[in-house]
């Protein structure tokens, strides 16, 4: 029995996602865990591996195109099987929650227009209101005079992502004739309004002479929102050492001397974080609104600059890894993520965070949260300065970090606890290895 495969929620909150390029050709064989697809949220682009196997039968979604999660995307099932989607059995990857009206078992919609694409009743999104049985049960109308579709109470029915794409551009919608079903608005719809009316909420930009006006990446749009609302809705506060780090840099020298893989000071300092928390491990937490998540294992994202921005792929149970195996996976992951080929798990969780811009000779920065990790550890330059030894000055290597903490989770003396136990793992750098 042939089975639809739906846009997945490759990342925990995302709504919808795009297919950036499929990894399969109708007509391919496919097994589970082989690469099915390339797909590309808000925040990264994730390889999306096949669910179940068989034969690829339809792609029902054409690369670049976005669409919200839980629609199918593709068919999969015997060899010559001839299967519409709405005939195709369960779902692989995420299910979508029906519709209002929709009844179990009905016929998928297409993404674009909502209609179905199996003989089935027509289904209608009703707006965000809690929706009655009465609601439900009502059968469609025709399309009003503004050509939108209504109900009985004169409420014209308007998809989730057309109602979204409205109030990111404060768009009035109610002269709108929609193009869809029976006069439904689509999202094709609300671009042609956009490409044709100015923008009521600002003046167009004025673009200088010489310049270029460079649309957002979707990467940037994210990074934009998701950091906004990190800085107006996360209290930070900052905690600032310096870190002698002269003895580190002889043992980097050290094991390098001795290994095939090459230990960076970035993967000592990753691994003195993860020691910091075997010392304070109450500091491993994280806030929640139902309550306070206390982890088990010490979970870090590692800041991996990108061509338009960055991601933050995350290194599990660092506590346990050996300084070159958590190498090797640090530079798995980077160099994944320049390519795009992380996967979901990899960019999800996670209770801390490391940003080093050291490389670049930044001596001193803060960073600012990523949400729900409670704190994140910026990491600069290491540079030579006077230090005090026994009342007399000598000349010493000082690295800078400050370690930007959310106070829900993370109280100043806590936060402080675990700051004193980083640089003692860094100044003793043995105790890093143990």
């Amino acid at each position: 029995m042939a089975t639809t495969v739906r846009m997945p929620e490759v990342l925990a909150g995302a709504s919808e996602a795009a297919i950036q390029s499929w990894s399969v050709a109708v007509g391919d064989s496919i097994a589970v865990g082989q690469p099915f697809a390339e797909i590309e949220t808000d925040k990264a682009v994730v390889e999306y591996a096949a669910e179940t196997a068989g034969t690829v039968l339809q792609l029902l979604v054409a690369e670049g195109d976005s669409v919200d999660v839980g629609t199918p995307i593709a068919v999969v099932g015997e060899p010559g099987e001839v299967a519409e989607v709405g005939d195709a059995g369960p779902a692989a990857g995420a299910s979508a929650p029906a519709a209002p009206g929709e009844a179990e078992g009905a016929a998928p919609r297409d993404p674009e227009s909502a209609a179905p694409v199996a003989d089935a009743r027509p289904v209608y999104d009703l707006p965000q209101e809690a929706v009655t049985e009465t609601d439900a049960a009502a059968p469609p109308t025709p399309p009003d005079v503004a050509g939108g579709t209504t109900d009985a109470s004169g409420r014209r029915f308007i998809s989730p992502l057309v109602r979204r794409l409205a109030r990111e551009h404060d768009l009035d919608l109610s002269s709108v004739r929609g193009s869809g079903p029976d006069g439904r608005i689509v999202r094709r719809d609300v671009e042609d309004l956009l490409a044709g009316a100015e923008p009521t909420s600002a003046a167009p930009i004025a673009v200088p002479e010489g310049a270029e006006l460079v649309p957002h990446s979707r990467m940037r749009k994210a990074i934009a929102r998701r950091l906004t609302e990190s800085k107006n809705e996360v209290p930070h506060y900052y905690l600032h050492a310096d870190c002698r780090v002269d003895r580190l840099l002889e043992l980097r020298r050290e094991l390098n001397a001795a290994a095939t893989l090459k230990v960076s000071v970035n993967d000592l300092v990753v691994k003195a974080v993860a020691g910091a928390f075997v010392d304070v491990p109450e500091a491993n937490r994280t806030w929640s609104d139902e309550g306070m998540l206390q982890h088990g294992s010490v979970d870090i994202a590692v800041a991996v600059a990108l061509a338009d921005g960055l991601v933050t792929p995350v290194v599990r149970g660092v506590e346990r890894l050996s300084v070159t195996a958590l190498g090797r996976q640090i530079a798995d992951l980077a160099e994944r993520a320049r390519w795009g080929r992380l996967r979901q798990h990899e960019i999800e969780g996670g209770s801390f965070a490391v940003s080093n811009l050291g490389m670049f000779g930044t001596q001193e920065f803060s960073a600012i949260i990523n949400p729900p990790q409670a704190g994140i550890l910026a990491v600069g330059a290491a540079r030579q300065a006077p230090v005090v030894v026994d009342g007399g000055l000598e000349v010493g290597t000082i690295m800078s970090v400050t370690l930007s903490a959310d106070h829900r989770a993370l109280d100043g003396a806590l936060a402080a606890r675990w700051l004193a136990a980083f640089v003692a793992r860094i100044e003793r750098p043995l105790t890093i290895l143990a």
